[in-house]
Order: C-alpha cells, then sequence, then structure tokens
C-alpha cells in the first residue's frame, strides 16, 4: 500500500498519515490500479488523483472510474478542471450522463496556448494601465488574476501569473527607489462625537446570536440531499427529491425530538438552539416533534415542561406533533418489509441480546409469511412482554446486527389508550417521522452517526423520501448529571428539592436560578457546531450570564450578612430619599429611590475592628463611603452585646468631598425589606462525579453538604413588589432573581452568580 501511495507523489510523512486512514487508503491505492497503463504517473497527475480521491462522496465512485481516466490522460490537468468536473457528476448523479457536457463544463482537452494566455493578459492591463502607471508596483494584481481568468476559464494559473508580472516589467521597467518603500498606512482620524464612539462599543460587545452564527453554516441545500457525505442514491431518489421539494417549496425543514420522560437540560439547549436555530437562520420552519414511543416512561408534566422551555428560550414551533401520530403508518410499513424480508419476528430475550457481540437470531430465516402472521399476533397482544420482537435485517456502524424495530409494552399509551400493544423503538420511529414530515436536515448528536446507515436504509427499503442525517457534537457540564434516572435518585434522597432546583443543570433549574434565555441562547452559540463532544466548566456559562444581566438588571443595595450603624450626627430632621440610577450608565434605564436615615445596615464583613493589611474598608481609624448618598462614616464606638460580640457601631456622617474622598464605597440600607436569601455553590465536589475512577463510591458520595447557604438579608426597599423572576444586581455581592416561593410579605432571592472578582481589589 505504501508504495502506491509514494507513485502519487505523496512524502514519507504524507503516507504514514495517510496508511492511518484505512478507507481512504483503499480508495487510493484503487485509483492507483485504474490510473495504470492510463498515462504517466507524474507528481501533477498524481497530486490530481489524490486530490480527487479525497473529494469525490463515496455515494459519486460509480464514476470514479471515468473521471481516473480523465486525469491519468491529462484530459483534466489542473484542480479548476477537476472542481468543475467533481460538481458535474454530483450535480448531474440523477440525470442521463452527457459525456460532451461533462468535456465542456470542466474543459477536459482544453489547452490554452501561450498566446491567448498574453492576449488576454494584454486586454486586462490596457484597462488598468491608467491606475497601473499612477500606482506602479504598489498596484495589487491579484484582481488582474481573476479577470484573466474569467477570460480564458481554462489557462494555467502559474502561467497567468507569469504573464502579468512580465507584461508590468515591460510596462513600468526595472523598480525604482520608491518602488521599493512601502506605502504608509494613513491613520483614521479620530472622531469627537462621543455618544456615537460609545455606540460603537456597544455594538462591538453584542454577542453573535444562535440565528447569525447559523448562517455562517453550510448544510446542503433543500433537494441535493445527494451530494451530501454517506447519502445513498436509489433509482428513485431523483423522483423522491421532486416530490419533496414540491411539498416544502425548498423551504428548510428540521425538528427537535425529545423523549416526554423528563426535564430538558442544558444540553438539550444547544439541540434547540441549533434546530430551531437553523431554520431561522434560513427562513424555514422547526417542528416540536414529542417521540412518545415509550409510554411507561411519559408523563403530561413532561410534554408540558418540554413546550414551555422550547418557548421560553425564544422559539416558537411552527408545529407540534407525536411520532405517535403515525402509528397506523408505521405499522403498516413494517409488514412492507416483513413482505420483503429486511425484518423478522425474533424470540430472543432481551437480556441475550445485551452486549457488544449478542448470538445471532435462530429466527433471522424464518418465512415470510410466518413472521407476518407472528407481527400480527403480536399486535393482537398474544405474546407476552419480552418474548417477541420485531428486528430489521440490517447492521448499524458499531456493528450492531438487526436492532429492534418494535417491542411489546401492555401499557395504556397517553394518546391513543389501550388502541397498541406494540411500540415502535427510536431506532426505527425517527428516520421514518422525518421522512413523514419531510424534514430536510436531520439533525442530532454524535452519538447517532453510528446509526446513519440504518437511518439511510430504511427510508430507501420503504422507497420513501430520505432527508440528511447531520451530527454535531453534544454538550456536556462539568460539576453535574443530567441523566433523568440520576436526577430522580438525587430528589428521592433529599439532596435536591424537584427538577427545577437551582443547584441542576435542567433548564427550569437555571431559569428558576436567574440564567436569563438570552444568555443560555449566546453560550451555546459560543460552541460552534463541531463534532466533538465537548466538556465545559460551568463559568463559561456563568460569564454569558453576567454579561446579559450586566446591561439588563437593575441594580439594589443588599446587605446579607447585616450589621447595625446609629449615625450620631445624622444631619436630617427624618428619612429622606436617595435617587439611585437603575443601571449605572444608562440613563433610559431611569432611576428608583431608596430611604436613608440615622439607622443603617452594613455589611460585616466591611468591617474591620483589627485592620488587616491592604483593608480599605471601615475600621476605627479608617472611614469609608456610603454609595449613592454623598456621604462618609467614621467610627465613633464599637458597642458590643453582653457576650462580647459586636452589637452595632455608633458612627458619626460628613459630606464627601475631593479633600476627605475614602479608599472605598460600600453598599448600605435603611428602612429595609426583610428577605430571604439563597446562595448556592457547586452541587458536587468533583467535576466528573459519575467518572468511578475519581468517585468510586459513585454519584451520590460526592454531594457538596455546602452547596445551598440560606440567609436572612435586608434589601432597599425598591425591590418591594418585585415579580417571580424579577432579576436584580444587589451591589457589589452578585445577580440575584425573585424565587417562586416569594409571597408578597417575604422575598426569597435565588443568587444567580456572583459578580466578577477583582482581583486587585480586597
Amino acid at each position: 500500500m505504501a508504495e502506491k501511495l509514494k507513485s502519487l507523489g505523496l512524502s514519507d510523512q504524507k503516507v504514514k498519515e495517510t496508511l492511518k486512514n484505512e478507507s481512504l487508503t483503499v480508495i487510493l491505492a484503487d485509483i492507483v490500479d485504474q490510473a495504470q497503463g492510463k498515462g504517466e504517473l507524474n507528481k501533477s497527475v498524481g497530486n490530481l488523483l489524490y486530490n480527487l480521491g479525497t473529494k469525490l462522496p463515496r455515494q459519486f465512485h460509480t464514476r470514479l472510474p471515468l473521471l481516473v481516466e480523465y486525469v491519468a490522460r491529462a484530459q483534466i490537468n489542473q484542480e479548476a478542471k477537476l472542481t468543475a468536473a467533481i460538481k458535474f457528476v454530483q450535480d448531474h448523479a440523477m440525470k442521463e450522463f452527457n459525456t460532451a457536457e461533462f468535456e465542456k463544463a470542466c474543459g477536459a482537452g482544453v489547452e490554452v496556448s501561450q498566446d491567448e494566455i498574453e492576449a488576454a493578459v494584454a486586454q486586462v492591463i490596457k484597462k488598468h494601465k491608467e491606475v497601473i502607471l499612477k500606482q506602479r508596483y504598489q498596484y495589487n494584481t491579484g484582481p488582474l488574476m481573476g479577470q484573466v481568468r474569467a477570460i480564458l476559464q481554462w489557462a494555467d494559473s502559474r502561467k497567468v501569473k507569469e504573464e502579468i508580472d512580465l507584461q508590468i516589467l515591460t510596462l513600468l521597467g526595472p523598480k525604482k527607489e520608491e518602488d521599493l518603500v512601502k506605502p504608509v498606512k494613513k491613520k483614521t482620524e479620530k472622531k469627537e462625537n462621543k455618544p456615537e464612539v460609545a455606540q460603537v462599543q456597544h455594538t462591538e460587545k453584542q454577542s453573535l446570536t444562535m440565528t447569525d452564527f447559523l448562517k455562517t453554516v453550510h448544510f446542503h441545500a433543500p433537494g441535493q440531499n445527494h451530494k451530501t457525505e454517506g447519502y445513498v442514491i436509489t433509482e428513485n431518489t431523483s423522483r423522491l427529491l421532486q416530490e419533496h421539494l414540491k411539498i416544502t417549496g425548498g423551504q428548510v425543514r428540521t425538528r427537535f425530538p425529545p423523549e416526554p420522560n423528563g426535564i430538558l437540560h442544558i444540553g438539550h439547549a444547544k439541540a434547540i438552539n441549533i434546530n430551531f436555530g437553523y431554520a431561522a437562520a434560513n427562513n424555514g420552519m422547526c417542528f416540536l416533534r414529542y417521540d412518545d414511543t415509550n409510554p411507561e416512561k411519559e408523563e403530561e408534566k413532561f410534554f408540558v415542561g418540554i413546550k414551555n422551555m422550547v418557548e421560553w428560550l425564544g422559539y416558537k414551533p411552527h408545529q407540534i406533533t407525536h411520532s405517535s401520530d403515525n402509528f397506523q403508518q408505521l405499522y403498516e410499513w413494517a409488514v412492507t418489509l416483513i413482505k420483503k424480508d429486511l425484518a423478522y419476528v425474533c424470540h430472543q430475550r432481551p437480556e441475550e441480546v445485551r452486549g457488544h457481540d449478542p448470538p445471532p437470531s435462530p429466527w433471522r430465516e424464518r418465512p415470510i409469511h410466518e413472521s407476518l402472521q407472528l407481527f400480527e399476533d403480536m399486535k393482537n397482544g398474544k405474546f407476552d412482554e419480552g418474548e417477541a420482537t420485531l428486528r430489521l435485517k440490517t447492521m448499524l456502524e458499531e456493528g450492531k446486527m438487526d436492532p429492534v424495530a418494535y417491542r411489546i409494552k401492555f401499557i395504556a399509551h397517553h394518546r391513543t389508550g389501550d388502541t397498541w400493544c406494540i411500540y415502535p423503538t427510536y431506532d426505527y420511529t425517527h428516520c421514518l417521522c422525518d421522512s413523514i414530515e419531510h424534514i430536510t436536515h436531520s439533525l442530532c448528536t454524535k452519538e447517532f452517526q453510528a446509526r446513519r446507515s440504518s437511518y439511510y436504509w430504511l427510508c430507501n427499503a420503504l422507497d420513501i423520501y430520505c432527508p440528511v442525517q447531520w451530527e454535531y457534537g453534544r454538550l456536556n457540564m462539568h460539576y453535574t448529571v443530567v441523566s433523568k434516572r440520576k436526577i430522580a435518585k438525587l430528589i428521592s434522597e433529599g439532596f435536591v428539592r424537584d427538577w427545577d432546583d437551582p443547584r441542576l443543570f435542567t433548564l427550569s433549574a437555571l431559569r428558576r436560578r436567574g440564567f436569563p434565555q438570552e444568555a443560555i441562547n449566546n453560550f451555546c452559540a459560543t460552541l460552534g457546531l463541531t463534532g466533538a463532544q465537548i466538556i465545559i466548566h460551568p463559568d463559561a456559562l456563568e460569564a454569558c450570564v453576567r454579561d446579559v444581566l450586566n446591561v439588563t438588571s437593575h441594580r439594589a443595595m443588599a446587605v446579607l450578612n447585616p450589621l447595625r450603624v446609629i449615625i450620631t450626627n445624622y444631619p436630617n430632621k427624618g428619612p429622606t430619599n436617595v435617587t439611585v440610577p437603575n443601571i449605572p450608565g444608562n440613563d433610559s434605564a431611569g432611576t428608583h429611590t431608596v430611604i436613608f436615615d440615622e439607622e443603617v445596615w452594613i455589611e460585616s464583613s466591611d468591617f474591620q475592628e483589627v485592620e488587616e493589611k491592604g483593608y480599605r474598608r471601615l475600621t476605627p481609624s479608617q472611614s469609608v463611603g456610603l454609595r449613592h448618598c454623598g456621604y462618609i462614616i467614621q467610627v465613633q464606638e464599637v458597642v458590643r452585646n453582653a457576650q462580647g460580640g459586636i452589637d452595632h457601631l455608633k458612627v458619626t456622617c460628613h459630606k464627601t468631598t475631593d479633600a476627605n474622598k475614602p479608599k472605598a464605597f460600600i453598599q448600605w440600607v435603611s428602612k429595609p425589606l426583610k428577605c430571604e436569601v439563597r446562595l448556592y455553590e457547586r452541587l458536587f465536589n468533583h467535576k466528573s462525579p459519575e467518572d468511578p475512577s475519581v468517585v468510586p463510591g459513585g454519584f451520590l458520595t460526592d454531594i457538596n453538604t455546602n452547596s445551598l447557604n440560606v440567609l436572612s438579608a435586608l434589601v432597599d426597599v425598591s425591590v418591594k413588589g418585585a415579580q417571580v423572576l424579577q432579576k436584580f444586581q444587589f451591589e457589589r455581592s452578585g445577580y440575584f432573581s425573585v424565587d417562586p416561593d416569594s409571597t408578597p410579605d417575604n422575598l426569597v432571592f435565588n443568587c444567580t452568580v456572583g459578580l466578577k472578582e477583582d482581583k486587585g481589589k480586597v
């Protein structure tokens, strides 16, 4: 094999790398064999043959011998011709192949003479002569190449470049000293209009939305399914695609197909954004399809919860459908497969076919009429659960033989009741439902790549429209579990309260904690659309949350661990109102008022009786400013309680001036509301709580017992009447959201995320 690869002109290192790709090596070796005796296999020809082997999708390999012959005989002798030839083959895969049209489209056998190149170059240079003479060798000749190629499509690029350089030299003569001086770049004048500058800066900070990102992603165009890698072309593909286009009008169609047996989590947010986002980016439609084929685990609350989360993320399904809508059609297709001897009834028990290398079914070759009768018996309830299944005669990429298409479950279905006691599997159902809904792009996570061949096989076996399956890497998050079973265990064991406990990474939990949907969508956009499975640290998501909350959440002052302060020289006769901006720097967000009085409360950590080095807040010898009110306070007396601890402080206050400007300003509250505040840390101690090498005792032994801290805090009166899920920035503390447990008399706040740490500040 190595010698054959070397005959293509590959270096030893390139040969070594190529041999690692077994399938590509086989293709290239076959190409070398086909090229033998058809012409000189020099480096130029070898390079084109290598590119042919890597660029021609496999479903078009029936034309591989033809293309090899044209390249070997040097009739296709440049990259541009090869690219055009491959495009022609793809465009005409389902049409009658016309050799004359093919040769014209790719310039096969066309040789452009030097005289023709000279004439075309002269024509183009004459057109730009005045500018060239003015700019001399500073003139950019790159566009000239494209203009010459527009005249002579199949001209050799190297020869064109050489001719342009020669004619430029003839026109201008040898380079002079001034031609060697690099042009000075003009400095852009700074704009003086400050509001415009501020607006530009604001725009630059805006995150790229998922829809904007997906506008840059290039999947196949609707109706061009056959051009994608791995797609299987049959004699009916052309007809089916034409019928498909008549139904869809060439519109992009995607779907989000969750199982309604649990709550959506952060990984689903990526799937939602990709499916709905790609449709939105291409003016298409996205279906929300419940894959309700497993009635024993499906509950109404999950159907409602899924729809709510999709809409919360800002997406509206074109239509809400159910796999169960198609139960009758799916059953009829199963009968068709049996009649075609592509499916059979098997009696192996579930435990017999588990694992990587189960024994082959002894019933695989049973007569067609027998399987038809047995499948009917399955439908009519004549077998117990586990006694019979319907299996497909195909193999998955992972080597699994004959996946199950139907199994028996004597459980009433939430929509079809007791009509059925056999239910289709996901492997059987999802591709057929995709076909029924004329999905153009079946976007799914990478683990389904191992089922792509069975997806195509099943649609083609039934002679129905076959969508294209595209895979992307699934999203996982450190410090959490997302398995429905494991979350249910956390709930039943009392480690979390419910599916929306803010320490979880279900979407309902993130919403309850105060994560804005915009931040989640922006986070998903930052992940891109690679095929690699990724595990993200929660910090990355929290950074997106801060970016959104920083410009949208109203400010308030809160004291989480209060220390009472009495201002002994309070300058006013009674309480006064202080005006505070809702969002600093954004006048359009308005203002709110807080009360300032002789009794205020500060954070206990903002006072140190024994001053530490670098401490910048209140001490007996150091004053501190009170935010927004224009006063600084100085300790007059530390009043102690009976146990010797600090009961409260007596202070004096003075107006803030340039002369007495303090080192720091702290938040405070006066006449505050008493509120409950819930602070959260990671639910698990380790990044990978499910990894037995890290947590040998299992994920339940890795619980962080300090993951929830409930405080009785004091918050300024501006938050009174706040609505559930309304978000605030508690100044110098973090971002908080109103919890659904709140009542008019007792607001409850969840800490969403902390503020960004200023490492230079104590």
